[in-house]
């Protein structure tokens, strides 16, 4: 290592950290990639990277730098979009260890918590008890409550409760000089308390009352009164009339003041009702000027879109069953009405119709009381960042200039200047949305960021768009913070006084200036540190495997499509991300990955951690963990495809050179499968010879506690092949798929399609010869062999398919890569073309058939969609034919963890069983040891047989296909005896002992 341009020695340092801290110290190249940017335009490659496992543990790692002189900052969810969390020093990432609720006082409605808690995990601590903390950014589901702090955050429910700081009644805070105490509003009687202890804490206190005594009318003066004032240090909380709250004053500081290490909160009750309501107007201009009325009748919140928006999510095909719910309009308002009863809250918005009617804009209003339609429309607005991002034929778009607030009676005036600025420089498609009842507006702008000119327009741009607010009494940021995007500009919204008066109190706390330096006070210019920059230049110097259809065929731009809005690091909701669910690691996040797989191609002609492009073990190994499930094609906003850019990887990464051993094994396993069809009990019994599966297992990189699934004595092709030809049917042929799992493994599950496609009408044939789809190379990158592959099936799928047949895949993994990968490996080949507009799921086609039903099959069941059913087709076709089957469904959230090889590798047993623990198993404790599991992958029910005794599922009870479930329900009908015969008489099971020790492994962190 060497020492740092600040004159910090690193070796020092990162052994100093690592023998005194009781955390996770790194210093390593990948994770400094990792670190290296938020959610905005700007790039800063870290000193290093602490997780401290508990709180004293992070005032240890502060104590260290103080020492040797590091700079440092705290990080949470690392959303910030203005650049604040990132920097050359040494980051505290408190968002894995670090997030207790210490106590709850629910009389007093007073929690204390740590820096590292999510939002939404203290909400569902506090639900019980009918509280919640009042904001709400629309990243509730990852944000944590030291960054919300840091920002002084806000989202939608602001409107009601107020920004952060509004929510605050005491810190614990630790300066870079060590003084640690707890702030809070300050009466008389406390500050002569301060000022008899003495030392540092009571000459801070002097000095901040000095301040506020000097220049309490400058800052009376110089700050807006609005509801949305988040730019600059809250030196208005220091004024007597404001209780002089040093909390206050510190919320929003963006980690350059003080480490918060705990937090006292005010709670708010959770409303006993909500009505919902949604209006529409001709602009959203017009939507704006409404807004004031509304807020008069008490709503919980007031949410704009406008048109832009809206088009945009068609555009992309987001949220397209709420978008079809929108009353008519180019410019909407949502908003929400609470109060202890139905008819309360439903009184208040119907005052609020009456009030709008009188103007001379009417909305058309619409109200909704169905939880999911209100649900499905709130995501229409918290999806903006994401949405508007990477549109389809449009210039980039990027953060800036997307969150300036102004007065909210103002709000309609400053939309029509603010969009004759944007026309008068060019910026076109332009979305204006947010928080409107409190005079916030969000958007994304077309910057140039890769040119010098475009820069510089850039720069002139915002310096307007400054000035603009400035005339209207508002803030340049009304909740992102300032960070370095707008912390130059405060002279034109504050005066030079008035930052002399930051440079001040910031030097009271941090007069070294180490924490967090070059951010609101003496910051960078908007345009230093930018992650593009006139630089920018990144070199692929390989020849594509995949076409990257949205990204106009280039791997540096889907590095570059992650904004780092962060809902992979969700624990809730939908199958994205299930390794960070497993881990908790930003490394191992959808964005994580992203910015190593950015840094790589940076480190091709800039400095960058990541210097040895497609041959760096630090992407390696990050990449290594990833399921290649696709839930992030679908669930993240911007649509990243993580299994795509693994796999393109992993075919640069190992070309010319030895793989390991499970991509021989595993990524070859349909030739071994066949292999194996000619003595299938013989290699059965091989398996299960304990010396010779052990050997073998370690030979072939398999997972030593894992059984390898049993080969059938017949083959599903075999079966196939000895019935007597079938008659022509009423509604024609279909072909069914035989993938090599439903061939090999569980041949059932054919018979079973078979059954229910004759009985609901059709013939079943076969593809000719012996074919693959290449998924298991796909998945271990071994691309080049998948496309021959691919080519060769496709060709012989498309004569025998013919004009009009449909190809029925089983698997959903293999009718992904009909659907999906085929179609981008090779873009070209009409025949991919064709069997892909072919390709239909079981549940799809039966859904299709004219004047069929399916059986009743009734009772309840739980139900795991695999991953690339939900990304590639959706899992509703599905879910439509058990719901007419009269099944009551548990739908799991989240992935099984097996994801095909991923599973079965060595050295993921603990991340495969944490992602099964994440919600499939805790599905099936519930629904008791007899459950009745569904399940249409062939990954999903292998995870459910091993690890289903974990769950305490019966060794007999067997999870099933769809097919099977009907097919069994048809043969009880006609009185055939209803058997599944899969291979094995009982479920064979993960030792029990093994998957303790999986999940009790330091890689995974189970959340409680």
């Amino acid at each position: 290592m060497t020492i740092t341009s600040g004159g910090v020695d690193v070796r020092t340092l990162a052994g100093a950290l690592a023998d005194r801290v009781d955390g996770e110290v790194r210093f390593d190249d990948g994770s400094r990639a990792a670190y290296a940017t938020d959610a905005s335009n700007y790039r800063q490659v870290p000193i290093g990277v602490v997780v401290p496992r508990t709180v004293e543990a992070g005032v240890e790692t502060i104590a260290v730098c103080r020492e040797l002189g590091a700079p440092l900052l705290s990080r949470g969810g690392g959303t910030s979009l203005a650049g604040q969390c990132t920097n050359h020093g040494v980051v505290i990432d408190w968002s894995k260890y670090c997030d207790r609720v210490v106590s709850l006082d629910v009389d007093a409605r007073v929690a204390v918590v740590e820096p590292g808690i999510v939002l939404d995990d203290l909400n569902a601590v506090l639900a019980p008890h009918g509280l919640q903390f009042g904001p709400k950014p629309a990243t509730h589901s990852h944000c944590t409550l030291g960054g919300m702090i840091g920002n002084n955050s806000c989202g939608s429910s602001a409107q009601a409760y107020g920004k952060t700081d509004d929510n605050i009644r005491r810190l614990e805070v630790l300066t870079y000089e060590g003084d640690r105490f707890w702030a809070g509003p300050t009466s008389t009687a406390e500050f002569e308390r301060i000022k008899r202890a003495g030392g540092r804490v009571a000459e801070l206190y002097a000095a901040l009352r000095d301040l506020a005594e000097e220049d309490g009318d400058l800052i009376r003066e110089r700050y807006p009164r609005i509801p949305r004032r988040v730019s600059g240090y809250n030196l208005d909380a220091l004024l007597p009339e404001a209780g002089f709250d040093v909390a206050k004053a510190l919320v929003g500081s963006e980690s350059t003041l003080v480490t918060v290490l705990h937090s006292e909160l005010d709670l708010v009750p959770v409303p006993a009702a909500r009505t919902f309501l949604v209006l529409g107007f001709p602009s959203i201009e017009d939507a704006a000027d409404a807004a004031p009325t509304i807020a008069e009748h008490g709503p919980l919140t007031i949410e704009g879109l406008d048109g832009v928006l809206v088009d945009d999510q068609k555009t992309k095909r987001q949220n397209v069953e709420a978008l079809h719910l929108l009353p008519e309009g180019g410019g909407w308002l949502v908003c929400e009405f609470g109060g202890d009863s139905k008819e309360e809250s439903d009184a208040k918005a119907q005052r609020t119709v009456a009030a709008l009617r009188e103007r001379d804009v009417v909305p058309d209003d619409r109200a909704f009381d169905d939880p999911a339609h209100q649900k499905e429309i709130l995501e229409v607005r918290e999806a903006g960042l994401g949405a508007t991002a990477w549109i389809p034929g449009r210039p980039d778009t990027w953060e800036g200039w997307e969150d300036a607030a102004v007065p909210p009676e103002r709000l309609g005036a400053y939309l029509r200047d603010f969009g004759a600025l944007l026309d008068e420089f060019g910026y076109e498609n332009v979305s204006r949305y947010g928080h409107f009842g409190q005079g916030c507006v969000h958007c994304r702008i077309p910057f140039d960021l890769v040119t010098e000119k475009g820069i510089a327009h850039y720069r002139a741009f915002i310096g307007r768009g400054a000035e603009l607010v400035a005339r209207y009494g508002g803030s340049l940021s009304g909740e992102h913070g300032d960070g370095q995007s707008r912390a130059a500009l405060f002279p034109v919204m504050f005066g030079d006084e008035v930052v002399r008066l930051f440079e001040r109190f910031k030097a009271l706390f941090d007069p070294l200036d180490r924490m967090n330096p070059g951010k609101l006070v003496r910051p960078y210019l908007p345009t230093e540190n930018l992650r593009l920059g006139a630089g920018y230049g990144p070199k692929v110097d390989v020849e594509l495997h995949f076409s990257y259809p949205k990204d106009r065929g280039r791997f540096d731009r889907a590095a570059l499509r992650c904004v780092g809005v962060g809902n992979c690091r969700s624990h809730s909701g939908n199958v994205m991300c299930p390794s960070f669910r497993a881990t908790n690691e930003e490394e191992h996040s959808t964005r994580g990955r992203s910015r190593l797989l950015f840094e790589m191609l940076e480190g091709q002609y800039r400095e960058s951690p990541i210097e040895d492009g497609w041959r760096s073990t630090e992407v390696r190994d990050a990449l290594d963990l990833c399921l290649s499930c696709k839930g992030c094609t679908t669930d993240c906003p911007v649509n990243v495809d993580m299994a795509t850019y693994k796999a393109e990887f992993l075919s640069h990464h190992y070309a010319g050179r030895l793989r390991p051993a499970a991509h021989y094994t595993m990524g070859w396993l349909p030739v071994w499968a066949r292999l194996a069809s000619v003595a299938p009990t013989l290699v059965n019994r091989l398996a299960r010879v304990p010396g010779v599966s052990r050997a073998a297992k370690r030979l072939g990189g398999v997972e030593p506690d894992r059984p390898v699934p049993r080969f059938a004595p017949q083959r599903f092709t075999d079966w196939f092949a000895a019935r007597p030809p079938a008659p022509p049917a009423p509604l024609g042929d279909v072909m069914i798929w035989p993938d090599t799992f439903t061939d090999n493994f569980h041949p059932s599950i054919g018979r079973a399609a078979v059954a229910v496609l004759e009985d609901a009408g059709y013939r079943v044939v076969l593809p000719p010869g012996h074919l693959c789809c290449g998924l298991t190379w796909i998945s271990t990158g071994q691309l080049a062999t998948a496309s021959r592959m691919l080519a060769h099936t496709a060709a012989a799928l498309a004569e025998a398919l013919g004009e009009g047949m449909p190809l029925v895949g089983l698997e959903p993994s293999c009718l992904a890569v009909f659907r999906s990968d085929a179609p981008e490996l090779l873009p070209e080949d009409a025949n991919v073309a064709a069997v892909a507009e072919r390709a239909t799921s079981f549940a799809e086609l039966l859904l299709r058939t004219p004047e069929w039903s399916p059986p009743h099959v009734g009772g309840s069941a739980v139900v795991q969609p695999h991953c690339h059913q939900h990304a590639v087709g959706g899992f509703g076709a599905d879910q439509a034919l058990l719901d007419a089957a009269g099944v009551e469904t548990t739908t799991v959230e989240g992935c099984c963890g097996l994801a095909g090889n991923f599973g079965f590798e060595a050295g993921h047993l603990d991340v495969s069983a944490a992602a099964a623990e994440h919600a499939l198993l805790p599905a099936i404790r519930s629904a008791g040891a007899d459950a009745r599991v569904i399940a249409d992958g062939f990954s999903c029910r292998t995870q459910v047989e091993q690890l289903g005794g974990a769950a305490g599922l019966t060794e007999t009870s067997r999870p099933l296909h769809l097919a099977e479930v009907l097919a069994l329900r048809l043969g009880a009908r006609r009185g055939v005896p209803a058997r599944v015969d899969r291979p094995g008489r009982v479920a064979e099971r993960v030792p029990a002992a093994a998957v303790e020790r999986a999940l009790a492994s330091d890689r995974v962190r189970q959340r409680s």
